[in-house]
């Protein structure tokens, strides 16, 4: 109950913010029930396929979420996030650990400048109701910010929500709505393609994994239908904050 109650909490976080829960999980599982952090990771992100599976349906009846787009960038990711596993088996856990948290750290630094008000809030707005996928620019984006952020996931299980986020808010022009309910997207082949590589090196826990699903997936749902509805400030704290704590959680 504890595990399922604690990750009921985590999924809520990752449905409404879109970024961090990951992060959440991986900290909590490794400081609070003492998991290897290999197998943290692994368990992590494919507990990813399943939250952000639930998320992105929830995401896409809302009208936060841009299908098309969110795929094309996420089939690029799954490649990265496939290699990027082999780099993980590399790294000794104690320097995962640190490299997981810095990267956490650094995400939630990345998303508060992005939305500080140094870029005008019109700008986030200037695609929305459009479909970009047509255009050559589109293409190259999309491979890039999909094999960056895959391989990012892959090597430190987390997601790369924040990194998602950011590419779609910056390189695509979406609204801070949308950026977050297509990251959701964009995530589900990134995180099903880790999870293999993970599952290959023998760092995937099914037991341990059914009991992350099982909460995480209906806190996703739930915490997405807040996402239309919440004040900007409330959802860009959320954004900024999650990540940043769970940094904190991987450090204790």
């Amino acid at each position: 109950m504890a595990i399922l109650s604690t990750m009921l909490l985590m999924g809520i976080i990752l449905g409404f913010a879109g970024t961090g829960g990951s992060g959440f999980i991986i900290g909590i599982l490794v400081a609070v029930f003492h998991i290897p952090v290999h197998t943290a990771l692994g368990t992590s992100i494919a507990a990813m396929v399943f939250t952000t599976l639930s998320g992105s349906v929830s995401h896409f009846k809302e009208g936060n979420a841009r299908l098309r787009s969110g795929l094309i960038i996420g089939a690029f990711g799954a490649g990265g996030a496939y290699a990027g596993t082999f780099v993980a088996r590399m790294i000794a856990a104690e320097q995962l650990v640190w490299l997981t948290s810095g990267m956490l750290f650094l995400s939630g630094l990345l998303i508060w400048f992005r939305t500080s008000k140094l870029f005008p809030a019109n700008r986030e707005a200037a695609t929305e109701g459009k479909d970009v996928t047509g255009d050559s620019s589109f293409w190259i984006k999309a491979c890039l910010t999909g094999l960056i952020t895959g391989s990012l996931s892959g090597i430190f299980g987390i997601g790369s929500t924040p990194f998602i986020q950011l590419a779609l808010l910056i390189w695509f022009g979406f609204p801070l709505r949308q950026a977050v309910g297509t990251t959701m997207v964009v995530i589900l082949p990134i995180a099903l393609f880790g999870s293999i590589g993970f599952f290959q090196a023998g760092y995937l826990d099914f037991v341990l994994l059914a009991q992350v699903v099982a909460g995480t997936m209906i806190g996703s749902y739930i915490g997405a239908k807040f996402t239309k509805r919440a004040p900007q400030l409330l959802l860009r704290s959320a954004m900024i904050v999650t990540p940043m704590v769970g940094a904190l959680l991987m450090l204790v």
